[in-house]
């Protein structure tokens, strides 16, 4: 069984989860509103995976004999500026999420549950990834705010939606995909 003051951080990081897919939802409708569909389909896929972040949380506490808690979020922000706005809110909520996941790592390593830290090898890769990504549309979103077809463009050749899924990560109560 995972260490309890484990179980309680990683129930606080299953809202955490659910937060950035509410995040990411609200930027997609922003997107989708203004006739981005590139952007849209793009915030839709963050907010999937999001979710699915915290189901493999939720899966990892029920294989693990502990009692997972599904916590209330706070509304996200709805209401941006510009066009970049949502990508900069992406790109500090991604950062503040591998904050957290490097915080639950390091307490599982301390607590000397060592399952619950080979768990959070693979969200660490993720964060990685996740960061790079917003880190890099940013960089795109800030110089073509002007010419958002530009950006448009650029998700379609940099991420065509065509990823399959990675057979590494942990699996996801309920099946969900």
């Amino acid at each position: 069984m995972a260490a309890s003051r484990f179980v309680d951080q990683l129930n606080e990081q299953i809202g955490h989860e659910f937060a950035a897919a509410q995040q990411y939802v609200a930027n997609a409708v922003f997107y989708d509103a203004r006739t981005l569909p590139r952007l849209a389909a793009f915030f839709y896929a963050q907010a999937l995976e999001e979710r699915n972040h915290a189901l493999m949380m939720v899966r990892y506490l029920l294989d693990s004999g502990a009692t997972p808690s599904i916590p209330g979020v706070a509304a996200p922000v709805t209401v941006f500026d510009d066009l970049v706005a949502p990508v900069s809110i992406a790109l500090e909520q991604e950062k503040r999420v591998t904050e957290q996941i490097s915080a639950l790592t390091a307490a599982a390593r301390e607590l000397g549950d060592f399952q619950s830290e080979g768990f959070m090898g693979w969200f660490l890769k993720e964060q990685t990834e996740e960061v790079a990504t917003m880190s890099d549309l940013l960089a795109v979103a800030s110089r073509n705010a002007e010419d958002p077809e530009n950006i448009e463009e650029y998700l379609a050749r940099e991420h065509p939606g065509t990823e399959q899924p990675d057979p590494t990560a942990p699996p996801v109560a309920g099946g969900a995909v």
